[in-house]
């Protein structure tokens, strides 16, 4: 086979084989066609798209929605060779270790193994998302070059840094179908099979194995792809779909014995204008509010809540960001004096700025995603999402922004003014990070996720998932810099299972 195949071309009927098929061409697929590349097996790369932007598979993605406004759900992620990295904004920053962990005080909560499992990987997915050399909270590197950050009182919130991609032209961020289609020509054992689109994962009769991909295209064109072993790397959202409609042998879906598919749907809330912070003397280092570069490496601070006072005081994770600056209205004036008067300080070169944040949703069975009744133009059924954020999840974020509060005032460096009480209040400002997890979660035991520690499906030999769709809690940093180690990590266990 060519390296880069047109399905639309193939005969009617065909039937494809291949030791490894790979369905989804996005980082995570992209990334391990990679580093699978001069493996002793046989690769198949199958992408529903092209090397561009189309409108008629772009509306494949069409779905409901019910429950708190969400994005629509074919404006969310992009259907072409690169996926989601053709929109993504290049935001970088491993999993904190507490992400890994069970808490008894949150529900459904622990992976099935720390980070340190993943974090030799670390380096390999920094180079993918070309994010330069990792620094990241050793930040002698970025105080140097752009000045110290904000003076904290100790306790719960610290400063931390993103790191971002960058193409080797400068720009950013890294779209993985542009960065990496030439890399994926050149590997012998791999052909990528453009505009394909997998339509049924098809299981031997006693339902252990993965026995075919049914796939189609839009022309009307359908062959099947009999693969050794397959992993879906279609995203968390796509990913529940083709789970769920595959049931001709399972009733209910390919791994769905237990109902978890498509359950656990989770996004990064990005509430905007979440508080006001005020510093007394007005210096703020540049790094906080824009993205600048160091040593070659593009960064951007954010303020955290630490992992041993998240333990303590039973929060998730939240990562607050100083965007705008803005004028103070008279009660924030009013609050102003009378705090500097009471502390002693000078005011008078005051500045405002708003927090925006992304925040952690704590894991829920009944956000989810399910099939709804109606089809698309390859016939399978459309997705329904019901989205839900509780008010608990506000409540959280709430402390870790006292804190913050409390830390600047022992400091005499500022303040916080709180401006949201209400869930009304809170939904007014909201949006989404685009960042789809969950819904085919991680679990050493069946009955609480859909794969195991290595990705692969429960119950059925030769299926894999890969993605943050297996995310069992989702942390507050971007997912993509971690699914990637996930990825590299699928590489190597695939690689030893062909020796």
């Amino acid at each position: 086979m060519r390296s880069f195949l047109d399905a639309r071309s193939l005969p009617k009927g065909a039937t494809l084989e291949t030791d490894v098929a790979i369905v989804g061409g996005g980082p995570a697929g992209i990334s391990l066609a990679l580093a699978l590349a001069g493996a002793p097996f046989r690769v198949l790369l199958i992408e529903s798209g092209g090397l561009q932007f189309d409108a008629a598979t772009q509306r494949l993605y069409a779905g409901t929605e019910s429950g708190v406004s969400y994005i629509p759900l074919e404006n969310t992620r992009l259907r072409y060779l690169g996926g989601c990295s053709n929109h993504w904004g290049g935001w970088c920053r491993p999993l904190d270790p507490v992400d890994f962990e069970k808490r008894d005080w949150l529900p459904w909560s622990g992976w099935p193994f720390a980070r340190s499992t993943i974090e030799p990987y670390f380096a390999r997915a920094q180079s993918l998302v070309e994010a330069g050399s990792i620094v990241y909270d050793d930040s002698k590197t970025w105080t140097k070059a752009w000045g110290a950050p904000l003076r904290l009182a100790s306790g719960g919130v610290y400063t931390t840094y993103f790191q971002f991609s960058k193409q080797r032209d400068g720009t950013l961020p890294t779209h993985f179908g542009e960065r990496y289609a030439d890399d994926l020509r050149r590997i012998a054992n791999l052909t990528v099979c453009l505009f394909a689109n997998v339509t049924g994962l098809r299981l031997t009769h006693d339902a252990r194995s993965l026995a075919r991909l049914d796939v189609a295209t839009l022309e009307g064109n359908r062959f099947a792809v009999k693969p050794k072993v397959s992993v879906v790397a279609t995203g968390g959202i796509e990913t529940p779909r083709l789970l769920l409609a595959s049931n001709d042998v399972m009733r209910t879906g390919v791994g769905n014995a237990h109902g978890l598919v498509g359950r656990f749907f989770a996004d990064h809330p990005i509430p905007g204008q979440t508080a006001t912070l005020v510093l007394f003397d007005g210096r703020l280092a540049p790094y906080y509010q824009n993205i600048q570069t160091a040593n070659g490496i593009n960064f951007r601070a954010a303020l955290a809540p630490s992992d041993s006072w998240r333990r303590n005081h039973a929060l998730p994770g939240a990562l607050a960001t100083v965007e705008r600056e803005v004028q103070l209205d008279g009660v924030g004036q009013a609050a102003l004096a009378e705090t500097a008067g009471v502390l002693g300080v000078d005011a008078s070169s005051m500045r405002a700025f708003t927090l925006g944040c992304g925040m952690e949703l704590a894991p829920d069975p009944d956000r989810r995603l399910s099939l709804a009744a109606d089809r698309d133009a390859l016939g399978m059924p459309r997705l329904r999402l019901d989205m839900r954020i509780s008010d608990d999840d506000f409540a959280r974020y709430r402390k870790t922004l006292r804190e913050l509060g409390r830390q600047l005032l022992s400091a005499r460096t500022g303040m916080i003014r709180l401006l949201h009480n209400s869930r009304a209040e809170w939904m007014s400002v909201m949006d989404w990070g685009n960042h789809h997890m969950g819904t085919a979660r991680m679990h050493e035991d069946p009955r609480q996720g859909v794969v195991d520690a290595d990705m692969k499906v429960h119950g059925v030999n030769n299926l894999y998932i890969a993605g943050s769709a297996v995310f069992p809690t989702y942390g507050a940093s971007n997912p993509t810099l971690n699914l990637l180690a996930l990825v590299l990590r699928l590489a190597d266990h695939l690689r030893t299972g062909f020796r």
